[in-house]
């Protein structure tokens, strides 16, 4: 279960279940639960913790230090729940402060070359795709989809189901449901993802109403906001409507708002 040429810290919490290929090292403060398979010349390190059936993937670094110039070497912490799979090279940070932690969901698929920076939050069943990257404090949301040679900005949030297509840039909050493109763009509703999700034909179409709301009209965010709250009830539609109402940075610009030159809110950020 364990390669002879595998280097493991006596104190490391490891499960017996718990396979390690060759050449991997797996530092002090590391835990591992039950079913865990690190292949060959992995490293894991830092104060992490990873739960039951997780993959980690060639020459995947998982729970280094983070590259913040402010950290100066506290015992910050990542947290990583089941089911997930690191692919080749992937990099996955710790938090800059031990008030909080990095966090990884459940059943997440990061594949090679992807980068989670520290204090991000990803939910569970999130997909990054090849050389995908996640700045410091960034949150995704539960299904979404970030596309290969991605890059999020930090502090950014990306809504559940969301769906960014690849050599994307996103400054901007990524609704839910929605579907983002270059840079600071949406194109309308993640509609396979929906459908996938078991989100029915009726949430379906009154998002798409809520969507051509509060980004294809003219109204002010928060006049867009005020109106929809009276309008739209079901719950992806609220679910909607309060992310777009709680954030704090600008929202993404709708293309075909932007092609007919009607900048609807502000201008997304540069």
């Amino acid at each position: 279960m364990i390669h002879p040429t595998a280097i493991i810290h006596p104190r490391a919490r490891i499960h017996p279940s718990v396979q390690v290929g060759a050449y991997s090292i797996i530092d002090e403060y590391v835990e591992l639960g039950a079913g865990c398979k690190v292949h060959h010349h992995v490293y894991l390190t830092g104060h992490m913790t990873a739960g039951e059936s997780n993959f980690f993937g060639v020459g995947s670094v998982i729970g280094s230090p983070p590259q913040d110039t402010k950290y100066k070497g506290a015992a910050t912490r990542l947290r990583i729940g089941n089911g997930n799979i690191f692919r080749e090279m992937v990099t996955i940070h710790c938090s800059n402060t031990d008030a909080e932690d990095t966090v990884i969901g459940n059943e997440c698929f990061f594949m090679a070359n992807s980068h989670v920076g520290h204090n991000a939050v990803i939910g569970n069943q999130v997909i990054l795709a090849n050389s995908a990257l996640v700045a410091g404090h960034v949150t995704v949301g539960d299904r979404a989809f970030i596309s290969g040679n991605t890059a999020i900005h930090q502090f950014v949030r990306i809504g559940e189901l969301a769906m960014i297509q690849g050599v994307s840039a996103m400054s901007c909050d990524v609704p839910p449901y929605t579907t983002a493109f270059d840079k600071n763009l949406i194109a309308g509703l993640n509609i396979v993802g929906l459908r996938r999700a078991g989100i029915s034909a009726q949430e379906r179409m009154e998002l798409k109403r809520v969507y051509n709301f509060l980004f294809r009209t003219q109204l002010k965010r928060n006049d867009a906001v005020h109106q929809a709250e009276q309008l739209f009830h079901l719950p992806p539609s609220r679910k909607m409507i309060e992310f777009v109402k709680s954030s704090n940075r600008a929202m993404p610009c709708d293309a075909e708002t932007l092609h007919k030159g009607n900048f609807k809110n502000e201008k997304p950020l540069e």
